[in-house]
């Protein structure tokens, strides 16, 4: 069976706690049914999400996401079949955006719009060697 890694940016409609706990708590109860692991890295004007699993179940999350009102501008950055997962451990690990990834200013100014589909997996890869808590 293969497995696949998709990386997206989106923005947030509406965020707050709440919402982004509602979102968490979906994610990881479909995550778990379906097989898949990952991490979402948010903020107020970002959501950067890392989804790998199965293939069918990956598209399937990603196509519902995309049906989702609470993202706007949504935008695939990588997708690519891989042999093992980033977060094994992880239905959704959830992260603060770090201070080594874009700014808001950045953001703003079109970086999700002109990232690469190596950035985007780099900032998983250094996120995924980062301790948790």
């Amino acid at each position: 069976m293969s497995m696949i890694q998709l990386i997206y940016a989106s923005r947030p409609f509406g965020f707050d706690e709440a919402m982004l706990n509602g979102i968490l708590m979906d994610a990881r109860r479909c995550n778990a049914r379906d097989d898949i692991t990952g991490a979402l890295i948010c903020r107020a004007d970002l959501y950067l999400q890392l989804l790998e699993g199965p293939q069918a179940a990956v598209d399937a999350t990603f196509a519902r996401i995309s049906d989702d009102h609470r993202h706007l501008d949504l935008r695939l950055l990588s997708r690519r079949e891989v042999t093992k997962r980033l977060f094994p451990d992880w239905t959704m690990r959830d992260d603060p955006a770090r201070s080594w990834m874009w700014s808001q200013q950045e953001v703003t100014a079109g970086a999700v719009e002109r990232a690469t589909a190596a950035e985007a997996v780099a900032i998983f890869e250094r996120l995924a060697g980062e301790p948790t808590g």
